[in-house]
């Protein structure tokens, strides 16, 4: 198994958990994070070293990235595994795929690459690399079936993992944050570089936020203790350590479930978010030669998964350019003070949960083992 970033270690300890309890005694490695270690999973290498995003931000890091696949392939053509899981990571893992497979070795993969969002011709790719793909939106099943790809809709594992109903008072607790406080948590990024370009931005509109409304709370949380160094030194530098945060060692959902709104880069989060029913701003930025290219290669006008799956603008967007500390605490306001909107985006959230609630453990476990079951038959 390859997962690329701590989004994709938490479906993978999904998929995992379902293995698990199938297959108790597979052995499981590749490279991964530490909620896929708790389950007996054996990382080759650092799960960071894949963690970059941005096309110019992954070319500075391609030698050592390409070492690590080149590396990661000549040891499972060498072992040749029951079958290889890539979650997520795309740009790694379908190449490593197509090649695994062109050698007999099944390959599934878990998550679609957001073909219906850009880059469509990658269906052709992906159609060459994978043996089964596990698909967490139930529009994309149509996608594959076109395609002629074999697709299972396991439902989101996220859709699972955060309740339906959160509990504010009990994530307020654990954060020590007062019951009758309006707080604010703001979600930058786990990669060092969305930290890079998104940190000034979001704590430039926090100041501007507090300034109007001295109470507000902000929590930050951090995915580990590199992205919280990084993040305190870009505040420092920016000339912002004096804004009234509380920064977090992890703690993402509870600081989520505590918040009255939420400001939040685009990604998987995003989602995170709408699960957890919370108003929210999306906004993001990365380095200029990337959004150029980028910009262009959409094939719709949202980014944010919450807007994708609504297919409208439920929630603000605030893009490069757009995403000024202005416009941001400007729209976080809207967020925090107009009841009728977030009542609305209450019961579009609750609606959103049920459809992509599934037993993911299970029924990702179910395909990958079956696949397994099938491979071993054709061998015997």
């Amino acid at each position: 198994m390859v997962a690329g970033e701590p989004s994709g270690d938490l479906l993978a300890a999904r998929l995992l958990t379902g293995v698990r309890a199938q297959a108790p005694n597979a052995l499981v490695h590749g490279i991964g994070g530490p909620r896929m270690a708790e389950l007996g999973f054996r990382s080759d290498w650092p799960m960071e070293k894949l963690a970059v995003r941005g096309l110019f931000e992954v070319l500075a890091h391609y030698r050592e990235i390409k070492g690590i696949r080149d590396a990661l392939r000549e040891k499972l053509l060498k072992e040749r595994p029951g079958v290889f899981v890539g979650v997520d990571a795309p740009d790694f893992n379908l190449g490593l795929e197509a090649e695994l497979k062109a050698a007999g070795i099944p390959t599934v993969h878990f998550i679609s690459p957001s073909v219906w969002a850009w880059r469509g011709g990658r269906i052709k790719k992906i159609a060459r690399s994978v043996s089964h793909m596990l698909v967490v939106f139930p529009f994309e099943e149509a996608i594959y079936r076109k395609a002629g790809i074999p697709v299972t809709y396991v439902g989101h594992p996220m859709a699972e993992v955060i309740p339906m109903t959160p509990d504010v008072a009990a994530a307020r607790a654990a954060l020590g944050l007062p019951d009758d406080a309006k707080v604010v948590a703001i979600l930058p990024g786990s990669r060092m570089s969305e930290l890079k370009y998104n940190s000034a931005a979001f704590i430039g509109a926090a100041k501007l936020l507090a300034a109007r409304e001295p109470g507000l709370r902000f929590v930050v949380p951090m995915a580990g203790a590199a992205q919280r160094g990084l993040f305190e030194s870009l505040l420092k530098s920016a000339g912002l350590a004096d804004v009234p945060l509380t920064i977090l060692d992890g703690q993402s959902h509870a600081a989520i479930a505590a918040a009255d709104a939420v400001l939040v880069a685009s990604g998987t989060a995003t989602l995170e978010v709408a699960l957890f029913k919370k108003p929210m701003v999306i906004a993001y930025k990365m380095m200029p030669a990337s959004w150029h290219v980028l910009k262009h290669m959409a094939y719709q006008p949202w980014v944010g998964l919450p807007n994708i799956l609504a297919r409208e603008f439920l929630v603000p967007e605030l893009l490069q350019h757009a995403a000024t500390p202005e416009a941001i605490a400007e729209e976080v306001w809207l967020q925090l003070t107009d009841e009728s909107a977030r009542r609305r985006l209450r019961r579009r959230f609750t609606e959103m949960h049920h459809t992509l609630l599934r037993d993911t453990s299970r029924e990702s476990a179910r395909a990958v083992l079956q696949l397994l079951a099938s491979q071993r038959g054709r061998l015997a």
